[in-house]
């Protein structure tokens, strides 16, 4: 399983990485990597995991839409990306995962504070995966719910199977 706990292992047991690394200062990498982001968009957006299973976003204006609301892109992102990293830990170093579908609901939007995003697998299998995703704005209103599918593939292929 991916995790911080086993990623910080090397093959013997030991508390280095690749290149020799101590403990602290692998963890404090990992650490500052999953609190700014995991890639240039989760980085954009100004994502912070407070675990895999839990996301936050501070709304700021570059996430506002024309109509003065929080953007719905950046909810389904936010949503997308909690519910992969909440798949991840659940997978092998041989499995990639994919977004097969999202099927999110808007229920109420906000324009300033932060929203939280929660996910939690509900069923995996050799091949797929369905997660449920909720967020709620800092105050505890329920923004958005969602139902996800993910595809799991050997990381030998290309891409999944579709």
């Amino acid at each position: 399983m991916h995790d911080e706990a086993t990623s910080l292992t090397d093959a013997a047991g030991g508390a280095t990485d690749v290149d020799g690394a101590p403990d602290a200062e692998r963890v404090a990498v990992e650490r500052a990597k999953r609190q700014m982001g995991i890639d240039g968009v989760s980085g954009f957006m100004g994502m912070r995991w407070d675990s895999p299973e839990r996301i936050r976003l501070q709304i700021r204006p570059e996430l506002i839409g024309a109509g003065g609301l929080l953007s719905g892109v950046a909810t389904y992102a936010l949503v997308d990306y909690c519910m992969g990293s909440t798949l991840w830990v659940h997978t092998t170093e041989e499995e990639h995962i994919a977004t097969v579908n999202i099927s999110i609901n808007y229920i109420q939007t906000a324009i300033e504070g932060e929203i939280i995003c929660t996910s939690e697998l509900d069923r995996r299998n050799r091949s797929n995966a369905v997660l449920r995703s909720e967020v709620r704005h800092e105050d505890g209103r329920l923004l958005v719910t969602a139902l996800g599918s993910y595809a799991i593939y050997s990381a030998r292929r290309r891409g999944p199977a579709v």
